[in-house]
């Protein structure tokens, strides 16, 4: 017993330190999955030793005490912490127990909506004026932030009361955060102005609300959803989705990801959703939470002493995680550019099995100070690279170096130089291994020409063999060539064959974005092949007041065009290109006129198609596609995970179809 009374302190110690750093100082130490196992472990030993819990347990209070700083508010009713649901099995006991204790035969009504990643807040109105606003606190008491969420501007000052009356007092909860772009912007003034920058949107967002000088949160682009009611006087809600409406019709923002759910199927189909929409969105979630709808059921439910019966939080899979730089090796792409990339002991991130990180430049390497042998923060944000966060100083080995990049290309050993006023360390040889292999991977790439079975496995074959030192060198290649390869069967090698004479019809976008000029990405190919009418020598003879004159082609991009051109080995490899079979079709020539004056908006995760095809198929038809929902859009094409762009289009009755219905459109 004196064994586990000694780990049950240990691990209490272990959280207490952490919800300080994280709460109080806003400089935490580990991310939020390894905080999660440590309060499950200790939850699992006081569960089993129920005589050795105690008031002052992590497990008996609902979060960490407010900063002395601030002046304290009481909440009328305290501010609760959820129970977290961490599978799909989860899920559906939490819906069993529920339905068990209300003894209902029927679905219940529960509400779905995001788990916000932010800061908890509370906002207290008296005759339709806001009066104060704390944090969570510890739940019970919360730090006095009134003057700083005065500076939040979706934060209503008086409640509107001319869409339905309004309650001599109300107490809203809701979640402060910054929205991602916010954030880059925010990091990037800071850098400009030599201070450190924010970890993520939570802690920028944290920080900002606990500055004594409102003036400062002011500057800050802070937001809010709001959720959840604390005491209503003057009038009563039979249900949540009620109190809700009331809320829009009172000036709160409310978020527009939440939907009404009735079975256990259905909230694991939530949580799936909002898990596959979340890198899309313009805020950070971490979960999902599901509450009982009806406020009688919520009533019969009760709470337990840190959490209410009837609410769960789906928990995501944590992207952020901890772990060691094992080496840190640079790595030169087909523009030249030498990036540092952190090696680093294996790690699950979002569900993805990661290695390595990007560690961007030197100047990166040196404001986040990375060593070899450090233990990181580690991020991974949607299908992009892993990036390192920070740099978690207290676990720093002794003995450890700085990093410099090298002074000579790790490819080619040629000299390697930075020029003046920009980030990226070049390597200047055009004969690169590194570089003519990334050059060829992005010239067979899927917007590109797009060769079917060409991968990179093939590539680093034929550079290695001298087989193909230019692009053009791909329609040179013959059954030979490819029969001597290693592991090359002789049906793989007459594929790749048919693969490279299927793709040498194509389109002027295409093939001038698989030329790799420098700040021309697809978009600005499709541009381009609307301005020149798919006419690649009026391209090539272009002047740079010709290109300035181009909506949507700069100085910078007019500069790189002219400059490639002006290199004849480019020159040279573009008239072998179309010497060798290289077709470019016309764009004027229209499938159908199907789509003539139509709109489309493309959402949600596209399974027969990409979104540069999704283009394609549209302009194709005579029709347009457009980011966002408005009046002018006519149809949406949802794939599974649409979120808001499909809420938005069903209240503006806006025609919504299938990837399916689309194609048979247009056949």
């Amino acid at each position: 017993m004196k064994d586990i009374s000694t780990k049950i302190k240990a691990l209490r110690d272990q959280l207490n330190d952490h919800n300080y750093k994280y709460y109080v100082m806003n400089d935490p130490i580990i991310s939020d999955g390894e905080y999660d196992v440590i309060m499950r472990d200790l939850e699992a030993l006081e569960d089993a030793n129920k005589n050795l819990i105690t008031p002052d347990s992590p497990t008996q209070r609902v979060g960490a005490p407010p900063l002395k700083e601030f002046g304290t508010i009481t909440h009328r009713e305290p501010m609760l912490s959820l129970a977290n649901a961490m599978s799909e099995e989860e899920i559906h006991a939490f819906y069993a127990r529920i339905k068990k204790s209300l003894e209902s035969q029927n679905d219940l009504e529960l509400i779905g909506e995001p788990k916000l990643d932010g800061l908890g807040v509370e906002l207290v109105y008296e005759n339709r004026m806001f009066v104060n606003g704390s944090t969570r606190g510890d739940g019970i008491t919360g730090e006095n932030i009134t003057q700083n969420l005065k500076t939040i501007k979706s934060i209503p000052l008086k409640l509107r009361s001319d869409l339905r009356p309004t309650p001599s007092l109300l107490e809203v909860r809701g979640e402060v955060f910054i929205n991602k772009a916010d954030f880059k912007k925010l990091n990037e003034t800071r850098e400009k102005n030599d201070l450190p920058a924010f970890a993520n949107p939570r802690n920028a967002a944290a920080g900002s609300l606990r500055q004594l000088d409102s003036s400062v949160t002011a500057e800050r682009p802070l937001s809010i959803y709001c959720y959840e009611a604390g005491e209503v006087l003057g009038t009563s809600f039979a249900a949540h989705l009620e109190f809700l409406a009331a809320l829009k019709d009172w000036g709160f923002p409310v978020n527009p990801e939440i939907e009404l759910i009735k079975t256990p199927e259905a909230m694991v189909d939530y949580h799936k959703k909002l898990a596959s929409i979340r890198n899309n969105l313009a805020y950070d979630i971490d979960g999902s939470v599901f509450k009982i709808n009806k406020i009688q059921e919520r009533n019969t439910l009760g709470i337990r002493s840190r959490s209410p019966r009837w609410a769960i939080a789906g928990k995501f899979k944590a992207q952020q995680v901890t772990t060691k730089v094992v080496g840190i090796v640079a790595s030169v792409g087909r523009t030249g550019a030498v990036t540092p990339v952190a090696q680093l002991e294996a790690v699950n991130v979002g569900g993805v099995n990661v290695t390595n990180a990007t560690l961007h430049n030197q100047d990166e390497v040196n404001r986040k100070d990375v060593r070899i042998g450090d233990t990181v923060i580690l991020q991974r944000a949607g299908d992009v690279i892993p990036e390192v966060v920070k740099v978690i100083i207290e676990k720093r080995p002794k003995q450890t170096v700085q990093y410099l990049l090298p002074v000579e290309c790790p490819s080619c050993n040629q000299n390697i130089y930075r020029p003046k006023d920009e980030a990226v360390t070049r390597c200047q040889n055009a004969s690169c291994p590194a570089q003519i292999k990334g050059r060829i991977i992005h010239f067979i790439s899927k917007s590109a020409l797009d060769i079917d079975g060409f991968g990179e496995k093939l590539v680093d074959q034929l550079v290695d063999k001298n087989i193909i030192q230019t692009v053009d060198d791909i329609f040179k290649l013959t059954f030979e060539k490819l029969e001597s390869l290693d592991r090359m069967a002789e049906k793989s090698a007459h594929n790749i064959l048919s693969a490279i004479n299927n793709a040498k019809k194509t389109s002027f976008a295409r093939f001038i974005y698989a030329l790799g000029i420098r700040n021309v990405g697809y978009h600005l190919s499709k541009v381009l092949e609307n301005a020149f009418k798919g006419n690649i020598e009026n391209f090539r003879k272009s002047s740079i007041e010709n290109l300035e004159s181009i909506d949507e082609v700069g100085p910078i991009v007019a500069e790189t065009i002219i400059k490639f051109w002006e290199e004849s080995s480019n020159v040279q490899i573009v008239e072998s290109c179309l010497s060798l079979g290289v077709e470019l079709a016309p764009i004027s020539t229209l499938k159908s006129k199907k789509l003539n004056g139509k709109v489309f908006v493309f959402t949600g995760t596209l399974t027969k198609f990409n979104r540069d095809q999704a283009k394609d198929l549209v302009e194709a038809n005579g029709g347009k596609t457009s980011n966002s929902i408005s009046k002018k859009v006519d149809f949406l094409i949802a794939g599974p995970g649409a979120g808001s762009k499909l809420k938005k289009s069903e209240d503006l009755a806006i025609t919504i179809l299938t990837e399916q219905a689309f194609l048979d459109m247009i056949k």
